[in-house]
């Protein structure tokens, strides 16, 4: 991938070296059964609430972190992926007719605490619509090249441009849509949807790689093959069958490997926001 010369984004959120430890509030449900009490025994409630804030809810340590060259390489990459998914994304929303409110990247080490609540590096990156950032920790990088077997920069911006697309999706409005059918639907029916909403953001990534390649000339020989893989690499029924020995598609909430592979290819070769409607799909 052709990187080097690009502009770094300014929506870099450095956190590496802050170790995040759950605190006394177990994200806040223990403060509330303690509010709760103390209103049971005519006790003012926010005294507990504002000993909870006092505390905190996550316990912040600033350790000493020396990131290698090879980090801060790794580091630089990901602001340059960033701006250029910025920069797709602002000409794309305004074909649209629309604003593209551009999110921020949070880059942490081991843990971290976002408006979704606590998460642990194993979870891998993830987007959080509560403070429409993305959070990273870059050894996730090591374990998609080592673990996963998806080498590659190309394999490393694809993770970045399917959480952005996740950050598209909340934009849009999809997000809230989806996460609004909960209560009406099964647990294999919401399962369902959730696999729909992954493979169009798989699918806008692949948008990302079309319009990036076209107008700034990012991918070269190999590029796409290494996305291909690392979106193939990562579907439900590979990591089942690789973590627990079988597969169950009633649970599959990402979609298979075939399928996160096809649907950003569909994204990469169409390079049209409308053709990742996969909730219209009748075939994923």
């Amino acid at each position: 991938m052709r990187w080097e010369d690009g502009r770094k984004s300014e929506n870099i959120e450095d956190r590496r070296g802050r170790r995040m430890t759950p605190g006394l509030t177990g994200g806040g449900i223990f403060i509330l059964l303690l509010a709760l009490v103390a209103m049971y025994f005519g006790v003012d409630p926010s005294f507990i609430l504002q000993i909870d804030n006092q505390l905190g809810g996550d316990q912040t340590a600033s350790v000493d972190y020396a990131p290698t060259p090879e980090e801060n390489q790794l580091a630089e990459f990901v602001a340059v992926v960033l701006a250029d998914t910025e920069d797709t994304w602002q000409s794309q929303f305004q074909l649209m007719g629309r604003t593209y409110v551009e999110p921020k990247l949070v880059l942490f080490s081991g843990a971290v605490s976002s408006a979704c609540g606590f998460a642990q590096a194993a979870m891998g990156p993830f987007y959080c619509p509560g403070d429409r950032k993305v959070y990273i920790d870059l050894n996730f990088y090591q374990d998609l090249k080592n673990k996963l077997g998806a080498p590659g920069d190309f394999a490393q911006a694809y993770v970045i441009a399917h959480e952005v697309g996740h950050h598209i999706q909340n934009l849009v409005g999809i997000l809230d849509t989806v996460h609004g059918a909960r209560q009406q639907l099964s647990e294999t029916e919401y399962n369902r949807l959730l696999v729909r909403l992954e493979l169009q953001a798989d699918c806008l990534a692949g948008v990302w790689a079309h319009h990036a390649d076209r107008a700034r000339g990012v991918v070269e020989p190999g590029d796409i093959d290494e996305a291909l893989n690392a979106a193939a690499q990562i579907g439900d029924d590979r990591l089942q069958q690789q973590n627990q020995g079988y597969v169950r598609p009633d649970s599959f909430t990402h979609g298979t490997s075939e399928q996160r592979a096809r649907w950003f290819k569909e994204g990469f070769v169409r390079g049209e926001f409308d053709s990742c409607d996969t909730f219209a799909a009748r075939n994923l």
